[in-house]
């Protein structure tokens, strides 16, 4: 192996841990199936592709209400300053209304920690 490959390998996977660091660790193909059936009929994870919601392709880290060809944001999500990091799906799909009252949003959370997981981890695949 090279010398500078393996500097490039040790960066890589220093960004992998800090990148996960504390957060649960979900299984990316459970994840799918789990977006499939719970956020499938409304969202995409096709980039370009809204539904009812926007497409949630490259969800994580965009600020929320920010699909510039989605126009069915509810004025009260305009209003949040949400970024989409893990922590904040995490909590949007346990519990969208709590998070943001008056949001249209019509779905009435993921009990499964596990499951909410599994998607995050899927939803990061979608980078």
């Amino acid at each position: 192996m090279k010398k500078g490959t393996s500097v490039s390998l040790l960066v890589f996977a220093a960004a992998m841990l800090a990148s996960t660091a504390g957060w649960p660790v979900g299984n990316a193909r459970k994840g799918a199936d789990v977006f499939a059936e719970e956020c499938g009929d409304c969202h995409s994870a096709l980039p370009g592709k809204n539904k009812k919601g926007p497409s949630l392709k490259g969800v994580l880290g965009r600020k929320a209400a920010a699909v510039d060809d989605f126009s069915g944001y509810s004025d009260a999500m305009k209003r949040t300053d949400i970024v989409w990091t893990e922590e904040k799906i995490e909590a949007y799909i346990a519990q969208p209304r709590k998070m943001v009252p008056g949001g249209k949003m019509k779905y009435d959370g993921l009990d499964d920690p596990a499951a909410r997981a599994d998607v995050i981890a899927y939803l990061q695949t979608l980078r």
